[in-house]
């Protein structure tokens, strides 16, 4: 009768233990869902802001933009005909340069 009732509780004890153990599990899953949940969404904010990143350094890197600097804040312009030289074999051994403009 003894044992019995030693194993009663002995059961007893297991199923609370067993049912504390779950709740506990159950808790954790939920923290971490939500852990999970956050990464992800701070995930698409940092994918989100890369692509902008991207486009801005399209941007800022583009052709148009380098002229647009180099005329404004560096004062350059385009060549003017007469300023163009062209090197041929010619000129670079010693003799007169051609320039664009003139004839040959």
């Amino acid at each position: 009768m003894r044992s019995l009732v030693l194993l009663k509780v002995a059961l007893l004890i297991g199923v609370i233990a067993s049912a504390i153990a779950v709740v506990v599990v159950r808790q954790e899953h939920r923290q971490q869902f939500v852990e999970l949940t956050n990464l992800e969404s701070e995930r698409d904010a940092l994918r989100i802001d890369y692509g902008r990143l991207q486009l801005e350094q399209a941007t800022w890197a583009g052709s148009a933009r380098i002229e647009q600097i180099a005329r404004e804040r560096l004062g350059l312009r385009d060549p003017r005909p007469e300023d163009i030289v062209v090197l041929t074999p010619d000129t670079l051994s010693g003799a007169v340069s051609t320039r664009a403009g003139e004839a040959r």
